[in-house]
This record gives C-alpha cells, structure tokens and sequence, in this order.
C-alpha cells in the first residue's frame, strides 16, 4: 500500500525540527559541562632542614605546618627495577663455562652403571648418541643446573635448584635409576 505524500512530508519535517533541536540542546549543555570554576590556588611551603641522619621537612598547608621525617635505612629504592636487577644474576649464571653435560637435558641420559668402592661411588650415564660418561658425587649435570648429590647402589639422585613463586630458594631431587637385567 503507497505512502500518502503528505505524511511523508510531515515525518521528514519532524525528523529534520527533531534532529535541529536536540543538536542545539546538545550543545548548550556540553558548553555548560565544559567550563568549571578554577580552584583557589593552596599555599604550600617547603623547607627541609637537615637533623643528623634523617631528613625533617616542614610542609605549611592552609597555614598549618606538618613535620615530616623520612629514614631511607632499609628501603628499597623505588626507582630501580628488581626485574633488572634478577635478570642481571640470570646473566651471571649462565655465563660460567658449561660442560658437555650441562648442555643435555637429564631425560636425554640414561644409566647404565653404578660401581661402589670404598674409595668413592661412580656411576655411568649413556647419552642419546650412545656416548658414555663416568659421573661422580658434585658432578654438574642438565640444563637447569642439576649437581650429583647422591650415587647409592641403587640410583643416582641429582639436586636441581630452583626459586618458587615467592623467589625463596627450593631443590628438586631427581632419581635415575639402573633398568632391570631381564
């Protein structure tokens, strides 16, 4: 069913007078949040005076002095990244010579020998390619900076050090035992 022309006419007359109205009300009201008062000014006065070891400031705020001391003995400085500063002793760590293995991670090692003497245990691991290695009690192994702790009859233990969530200092023990003679 055609549209009379007339209603047409008065909808686009509406529209237009609707659009119009609510951009000039618009606008007196964004002018109206735009403009604020400026503040009074306060008056704030520093003066530091030096008292041994801690520095002593007096404020003066709407005419009423404040003294303040401030001891920095045993804080830390709030300008310096401690990111930085892990990163630096991640740095160090790694930059000391590594040994062959020290580059392998322990599931690439096998063991496949243990001897125990009276002069000292000493084991033997077997590495991927099929290269052994004699180990003994200190040796570094792995990537994560595993020591041999303990070779026993049975297993090999190797103390991996590490830093949980709240940076406190934990070990890992991991056992590599000798596979079973079938």
């Amino acid at each position: 069913m055609p549209q009379n022309p007339r209603k047409k006419r008065r909808s686009r007359f509406f529209f237009i007078f609707l659009i119009l109205f609510l951009n000039g009300h618009l606008a007196l009201a964004a002018e109206a949040l735009l403009y604020k008062e400026p503040r009074p000014m306060k008056e704030i006065f520093e003066t530091q005076k030096k008292t041994g070891e801690a520095d002593k400031t007096e404020i003066i705020i709407d005419g009423k002095t404040v003294t303040y001391f401030y001891d920095p003995t045993g804080k830390t400085d709030p300008f310096k990244s401690f990111i930085a500063k892990m990163e630096e002793v991640e740095k160090k760590k790694r930059q000391k010579p590594r040994t062959y293995l020290e580059t392998l991670e322990l599931s690439q090692l096998a063991l496949i020998a243990i001897i125990v003497g009276p002069k000292g245990n000493w084991a033997m691991v077997r590495e991927a390619k099929g290269t052994g290695h004699v180990i003994r009690e200190g040796t570094a192994m792995g990537t994560k900076g595993g020591i041999v702790h303990e070779i026993n009859d049975r297993a090999v233990i190797i103390r991996e050090e590490y830093k949980d969530f709240r940076g406190q200092v934990k070990f890992k023990d991991i056992a590599k035992r000798v596979p079973a003679l079938r």
